[in-house]
């Protein structure tokens, strides 16, 4: 019996505690974009450019996981006056180490960081944060987080229905002059550097006057009730000698990993970058789509201030064709409904997302198969990605969305090979109805070529093509054509991937009533 007490009273110090409540936001010093920022080093890139262009924006797209990375290191280093960064996650692994070096060299100098994380997302160590935090140029935001930070699981468990709404946004800025959007997180295996896995993905690199919108929505988050001052919310600041401890620790890390390929190759394509003082833009009229912070205190179904109001409002309507590239895609039945009214007006409608081996949530994908044999029916191609592509020439080694052991991650829509929406948003019913998601519509003929014609020109190859077959019962079954890199075409009528195991958590995730979450 005394036992079942201590048990029960342990029990009950945990409840409490896991309820602690978020520290009050009265007094919190709100701060904005800093503006006149055309004379920076930056502006004197970009200015000239943009007035030769009055009006328009610039793109240039970031398949290759590399430039990708040097991209944020090239905009970081470049800094005179401010940088501002906005994450769902951010690993402390070594790109991410590397990123939050150069970070901490440009406050060192004197610009003006701001970091705003998701909480739960990065799941961050907090006294790290903490750390980061008192470097006096540099500021550490995280967005709606768990309240007890000791007990931090637990407390997630118990305010479930509030840190349930997650801010998935990916965004950099510099100086208010060029901004990074699109859907990579800061870790290894979105750049390239992890020797396991590697996410295929697409950033797009923007210059004029869409980077001030994107510096507006930032504020807002940044700003908002959910973004918590991480020594507000963890009740101190750091001791005053962390900072000099984490440095040592982060500089020995960077270095040991300098001679490494993969950064010898990063500062090659640095070097060139720098050397050219001109990447490639295409140019044309950009539009910035996003929820309002706010929407994570409104019921899922409310549309107000949804990023998907704002598409609707736009009111884009393909004629020819329409590719949707999505990793985490639940169509539910207004989707479906939406392709098929596509396909019966003539529309070429195709849809690349994970395949069950590729994907790295299983949940979704069960929530995918339901419909894959409507979508079929409605003459949608429909791609999955292969998680390995098998036979790669050293030419296919680079490849816009993944390369071997990859799984697919851009949010990437293009429309007519006219306009291309690049971002954060999946289509599934978490990104439509419980996170917060950011992107930019892009409207270049010559960027959503380039996506069209990259895919397109290794689609077979690196997906397998799903068709539909009727036996002589008249059922319908679904075929997996697997084309290999010397155009042998295998039908496969078994999805690829499913062992036994796999198949009993597909089917029993399928049973859960869990649509809404994915």
């Amino acid at each position: 019996m005394e036992k079942l007490r201590n048990i029960i009273a342990a029990f009950a110090v945990a409840m409490l505690a896991a309820c602690a409540s978020l520290p009050p936001q009265a007094g919190r010093t709100e701060t904005h974009a800093l503006d006149h920022t055309e004379t920076t080093r930056l502006g004197a890139v970009f200015v000239p450019a943009e007035q030769q262009h009055p009006g328009s924006n610039a793109f240039h797209l970031l398949p290759d996981p590399v430039d990708a990375l040097v991209a944020r290191i090239l905009l970081s280093e470049a800094a005179d006056r401010s940088l501002d960064l906005q994450y769902y996650i951010w690993h402390n692994d070594t790109t991410g180490r590397e990123l939050a070096a150069s970070l901490l060299r440009a406050a060192d100098r004197g610009v003006r960081v701001r970091v705003l994380l998701d909480d739960l997302g990065t799941n961050a160590d907090d006294q790290l944060l903490l750390a980061l935090n008192s470097q006096p140029n540099m500021e550490i935001r995280l967005f709606n987080p768990v309240a007890n930070r000791s007990l931090k699981k637990l407390g997630a468990v118990f305010e479930f229905f509030r840190v349930n709404r997650r801010m998935h946004n990916k965004v950099m800025i510099a100086d208010n002059q060029g901004a990074i959007v699109g859907g990579r997180n800061i870790g290894d295996e979105y750049f390239g550097a992890s020797s396991d896995f590697t996410f295929g993905d697409l950033d797009v690199l923007v210059h004029g006057p869409i980077v001030r919108k994107v510096s507006d929505a930032f504020d807002e988050y940044w700003n908002s009730d959910a973004a918590y001052p991480i020594d507000r919310l963890m009740g101190h600041r750091a001791e005053p000698t962390t900072l000099a401890a984490y440095r040592e620790k982060l500089d020995a890390s960077v270095a040991s990993q300098q001679d490494r390929p993969y950064f010898v190759q990063a500062r090659q394509r640095l070097f060139q970058v720098i050397q050219a003082r001109d990447l490639d833009f295409s140019w044309g009229n950009a539009t910035l789509l996003y929820d309002d912070p706010s929407t994570i205190t409104r019921a899922p179904g409310d549309s107000q201030g949804h990023l998907m109001t704002e598409w609707r409002a736009l009111r884009i309507q393909p004629t020819q064709e329409l590719l949707i590239v999505s990793p985490y895609f639940v169509p539910r039945k207004g989707g479906v409904a939406w392709l098929s009214g596509l396909t019966a007006r003539g529309v070429r409608v195709t849809v690349l997302t994970n395949s069950l081996a590729a994907t790295d949530v299983a949940a979704v994908h069960a929530g995918y198969e339901r419909y894959r044999k409507a979508l079929l029916a409605a003459g949608v191609r429909l791609y999955e990605r292969k998680p390995v592509t098998t036979n790669e020439s050293a030419e296919d080694k680079k490849s816009t969305f993944g390369s071997s052991r990859a799984s697919l991650h851009a949010k990437t829509y293009v429309f007519d090979r006219k306009s291309i929406f690049i971002g954060s948003m999946n289509l599934d019913p978490r990104s439509m109805e419980l996170n917060t998601e950011i992107g930019v519509y892009c409207e270049s003929d010559v960027a959503a070529s380039q996506v069209v014609d990259a895919v397109e020109a290794r689609l077979d190859r690196e997906a397998w093509r799903l068709e539909q077959r009727v036996d002589a019962a008249g059922n319908r079954r679904i075929v997996w054509i697997d084309t290999a890199a010397d155009g042998t075409v295998t039908e496969l009528d078994r999805e690829p991937g499913l062992s036994a195991g796999r198949r009993i958590t597909i089917w029993f995730l399928g049973l859960l009533p869990i649509e809404s979450q994915l």
